[in-house]
């Protein structure tokens, strides 16, 4: 299975996942610590990957979604955003609304 069809399937098989640098417990840049809080905060069930530990996954995904940075939150297989995207849906109260 090459990267490209593990990306697919974790998308698939997760209606939640975070793509981000650590982990939630242990997240390694401040992006994904706001990411993270997030999401605790709204209670919602995700699945995480940590990007440091597949370098090859960390580099695909940049070019699969189009976007740059990490962390990377995508519902129901499509991407939502980074950080700031994030933390703006949130005070606008969407991202509740995105992830209900």
């Amino acid at each position: 299975m090459n990267v490209i069809e593990r990306i697919e399937r974790q998308l698939k098989e997760n209606p939640v996942i975070l793509y981000m640098k650590g982990t939630p417990d242990f997240p390694q840049c401040g992006f994904s610590g706001r990411a993270v809080e997030i999401l605790n905060a709204l209670g919602v069930e995700y699945a995480y990957v940590n990007v440091l530990e597949d370098p090859e996954l960390r580099e695909a995904l940049k070019s699969y979604s189009n976007w740059p940075t990490y962390p990377q939150l995508y519902v129901k297989g499509q991407l939502v955003g980074g950080c700031d995207i994030l933390v703006e849906l949130y005070r606008r109260g969407e991202l509740q609304k995105l992830l209900a």
